[in-house]
């Protein structure tokens, strides 16, 4: 795989962090204390319009999508970054690009496709053309332009793309540290996702399963790490689960779980992960307490009739890897699931769920991959996105200002692991006050 910057006669952008008489540490501070934030981080157009340039870009990595969702040269995907419209492009050698689908001339896209195969771009108002790394190849009629300048009329380029096994990142920050780097505690979490594939191949081949919502993009943020609502929120599937047997996927959180073995990492620069893999026990638990599915029974009984003593192991991994992986600002890890959350407005947000499907396995586990879309999130996204918008609806109340993170303050819940990860009880809140941090990092224009 190959990787490219932008060209270096194409334009790009750097973000600097704004200039102010005060100092920057002052600028949130009275705005985000250490057990809350306060409600106009949610509701204020400002700060939105800001984080879309600075969370959403200047110094930060921000995800784009997966590389089999440009596997060939050539190939391109159409996504956001923040609100920025970008194509995601392979060149005729196969290196990544991203670039601002923004002609130009008068600001038109130049691709209205979702996804596809192309060299170049014309933009469809004036027929501008671009090659797929962003250089302008020519406009009609140009000599309207007297002498036009094609290096200074080249599309936007992402100036930094890098991949981390297939996960491709950018950022607007040329001096942004490498993307592993940047990962850092999260990597080996993120590695044990994609390494359960026996070939560690994971592939985005499917559509993908779209829900909006009317509420700012961090709601869903301070969901993800959430141990703490899935007793409540999720009952309708809990008591699913009950019936079928107590242990049932998900029905542990019901029971007391501070005092089980599932456990949440703050992991640093934002990222954080909750672990329920302790609540299983020996191969084929991931698989003999999953919810039932339509047509299960059948796909068991072929595998277990062809592979025989490896049953077990193909069956749980047809089966979530049973973390939820939370990397700032936009990339949610759950199941065999990859969510992205996309801000659209201050109160609106599209989560998009890609089912993956991965190497080494017979044909039969990764249709029940699959399948496992019509659980969660078909079952359980709407019970968390009502949750959503009814919080939305409740901070519209200006006398009411704070938004409360306390939960596993003031415990000793709380261990700090040899590598400075912090460690704790699974419905700890530690994931919003992690992610916060880095929020503010990023607002305030920090450079690493």
């Amino acid at each position: 795989m190959t990787l490219q910057n932008s060209p270096s006669h194409a334009p790009t952008t750097t973000w600097d962090a704004p200039q102010t008489n005060a100092p920057l540490d002052d600028r949130w501070s009275d705005l985000i204390q250490h057990d809350r934030v306060h409600r106009t981080l949610y509701v204020d157009p400002a700060v939105f319009d800001e984080e879309m340039v600075k969370v959403f870009g200047g110094q930060s990595w921000v995800y784009l999508a997966h590389e089999s969702q440009v596997p060939d040269p050539n190939s391109f995907l159409s996504v956001r970054m923040g609100l920025r419209p970008v194509i995601v492009t392979r060149d005729r050698k196969g290196g990544l690009h991203a670039v601002f689908n923004r002609c130009a001339h008068r600001a038109a896209t130049v691709c209205r496709e979702e996804s596809g195969t192309a060299k170049s771009f014309q933009c469809p108002y004036h027929g501008w053309t671009f090659r797929n790394t962003g250089e302008l190849v020519g406009a009609p009629w140009p000599s309207g332009y007297g002498e036009l300048d094609k290096e200074r009329f080249g599309l936007t380029v992402v100036p930094r793309v890098e991949s981390y096994r297939g996960f491709i990142f950018g950022t607007m920050n040329t001096d942004a540290p490498p993307v592993d780097e940047w990962l850092g505690h999260a990597r080996p979490w993120l590695d044990y996702w994609i390494d359960r594939s026996p070939t560690s191949e994971v592939a985005v081949k499917s559509a993908a399963y779209r829900m909006g919502y009317r509420g700012n993009w961090k709601l869903a943020f301070d969901n993800a790490g959430d141990g703490y609502h899935p007793a409540f929120s999720h009952r309708s599937l809990l008591e699913m689960a009950s019936r079928m047997g107590d242990s049932k996927d998900m029905s542990y959180f019901g029971k007391t779980p501070d005092d089980g073995p599932m456990k949440v990492y703050s992991l640093g620069n934002g990222h954080s992960v909750i672990d329920q893999r302790p609540v299983y026990e020996g191969p084929g638990s991931f698989w003999a307490n999953q919810r039932p599915q339509p047509g299960r029974e059948r796909f068991e009984e072929k595998v277990r009739a062809e592979h025989g003593d490896d049953a077990d192991r193909l069956l749980d991994l047809a089966i979530g890897a049973q973390i939820n992986l939370s990397i700032f600002p936009n990339l949610l890890v759950i199941g065999n699931q990859i969510q992205v959350v996309e801000p659209l407005a201050v109160d609106r947000t599209q989560l998009t769920w890609h089912a993956t499907s991965i190497g080494g396995v017979p044909d039969e586990i990764n249709t029940m991959r699959m399948r496992s879309q019509e659980d969660f999130p078909a079952f359980g996204e709407p019970d968390d996105q009502a949750n959503f918008e009814e919080a939305q609806r409740g901070l519209a109340a200006p006398e009411a200002e704070w938004v409360f993170m306390n939960r596993g303050l003031d415990t000793d819940w709380q261990t700090i692991e040899h590598d400075g990860v912090i460690r704790s009880a699974v419905t700890d809140e530690i994931h919003m006050r992690g992610y916060y941090e880095e929020w503010q990092r990023r607002m305030r224009g920090a450079q690493r």
